[in-house]
């Protein structure tokens, strides 16, 4: 597996960025994981919108999902150009039924519902959820194939089933969008203290973390998480790519 961070600001892009979008590659299929504001613009440095073969959304606000309909639009141009791709499947949960239903857009787009508690097939992965503490419904990822795993956790504060979700993968990427001096947990988010001991007591191989702050110095995170964890820390760059 191949992963390349797109986007990784929390809330919204910094100057000349993106929020949360994160391309998953294997054995030749592209899925997108979450596609936030600014996320389209920089995903065509690496792949253009019409060779996405799925996307799968943690959750509905628009840090998340603000660049959906421009994805919707792109694909659909490409249509009129004589390079009409397939229907794309947008996979989403129904706890919010109104933003499940924009996921789906003439022949363009399909939402395509998951079962929380069932484990999702999407071309050569194994998708597996867990449902976080976010003020919106959200859900953590857990992305298997041959044998590799990542975890994602979407928008979350601590929660003590992350650590066996999350055993001994070899990514977390983990949302930290708070410094150790913060408590994020009333708004739903981590800091890098959080980040650090959910690592540690997971026992993963590395850790990247990702939906960062816009202010202070972000180095700061991995010192903070590093007081914690013991193994390999790095924080989202964008077209960053880790091969797993």
């Amino acid at each position: 597996m191949k992963l390349t961070i797109i986007g990784y600001w929390g809330g919204y892009p910094k100057k000349n960025g993106a929020s949360s979008g994160y391309l998953l590659e294997h054995e030749g299929y592209q899925l997108l994981i979450d596609c936030g504001s600014g996320v389209l613009s920089k995903l065509q440095n690496i792949t253009q919108p019409e060779n996405l073969d799925a996307v799968i959304l943690s959750h509905y606000h628009p840090d998340h999902i603000a660049d959906i309909g421009v994805l919707q639009h792109a694909r659909l141009i490409q249509g009129f150009l004589g390079k009409k791709p397939p229907t794309l499947p947008l996979f989403g949960h129904q706890l919010d039924p109104y933003e499940f239903s924009k996921l789906t857009y003439k022949d363009i787009t399909k939402g395509v519902s998951y079962t929380p508690n069932e484990t999702l097939t999407v071309g050569p992965f194994q998708v597996s959820f867990l449902r976080t503490d976010h003020p919106a419904p959200c859900f953590a990822m857990r992305i298997e194939a041959s044998g590799k795993s990542i975890v994602y956790t979407g928008d979350s504060s601590f929660k003590d089933e992350f650590i066996e979700f999350s055993q001994s993968t070899d990514l977390l990427l983990c949302e930290c969008n708070f410094y150790r001096h913060q408590n994020g947990k009333s708004a739903g988010h981590m800091n890098s203290v959080d980040a650090g001991k959910f690592a540690q007591k997971a026992e993963v191989k590395q850790l990247i973390l990702t939906h960062l702050p816009h202010y202070g110095d972000i180095s700061e995170l991995i010192t903070e998480a590093a007081n914690e964890f013991t193994g390999i820390i790095m924080l989202a760059e964008e077209f960053q790519s880790i091969s797993i």
